[in-house]
């Protein structure tokens, strides 16, 4: 994206095939965290796809229910993408400011400190997203369409690729951040990353033995 600031709010229109060559090339955004958010839509928009295609009527109030929650989450995810973009952009510009004298170095520490705790907040929120995108695997699985439960997990694993991806998007920020309130918020939400891919890799183990029988 050249103009981080117009490009980066037309992410959700953006060509996939330009969003890709931009993240292969030589930039230093879209990167992981960019890649996280994008992960964790991809699932959000096939539990939605699996939600349309269940039409059985006893279930449309639950159904109707989930398919919302996993186009809100696709748009917050895409959002995420975007703000990363621009965070990231910050903290490459503290990371050039000035260090010859003690006084520049305190300014470009703190300047850093508080650009990578801003850059930690898109792939936490992905974290969060991609806990709430297994939640809603796990309650449509039981009365999806038979034909897509394989979509199902396909969901959960995109949302876990997006949680382990997000963890290390959080964890490269941490060393800099020098707020410990914010440093263990932060641990608190990469340690739970842990229980959401066993939960994913649970509605995966449940829809390939249903694909056997």
């Amino acid at each position: 994206m050249q103009d981080r600031g117009d490009d980066a709010g037309e992410l959700d229109r953006q060509p996939l095939g330009e969003f890709l060559g931009q993240l292969a090339a030589r930039m230093p955004a879209p990167g992981a965290g960019a890649t996280a958010a994008v992960e964790a839509a991809l699932g959000a928009s096939l539990l939605a796809m699996v939600g349309r295609f269940t039409t059985a009527e006893e279930h449309a109030d639950t159904v109707r229910a989930i398919v919302a929650a996993a186009d809100a989450e696709r748009d917050a995810c895409l959002a995420a993408a975007a703000a990363d973009e621009r965070a990231f952009g910050a903290v490459a510009d503290a990371m050039k400011l000035p260090r010859e004298s003690p006084g520049e170095q305190e300014r470009r520490r703190r300047s850093l400190s508080a650009a990578q705790l801003d850059a930690a907040g898109p792939p936490r929120a992905v974290i969060g997203s991609a806990a709430r995108l297994v939640d809603l695997a796990e309650r449509i699985l039981p009365i999806a369409n038979p034909n897509l439960v394989s979509d199902v997990a396909a969901a959960t694993a995109a949302a876990r690729a997006a949680a382990g991806t997000a963890r290390l998007a959080v964890e490269t920020n941490l060393p800099g951040i020098s707020d410990e309130r914010a440093r263990r918020e932060l641990r608190t939400a990469t340690d739970s990353v842990d229980d959401l891919a066993r939960r994913a890799d649970g509605v995966e183990a449940d829809v390939r033995a249903r694909l056997r029988a």
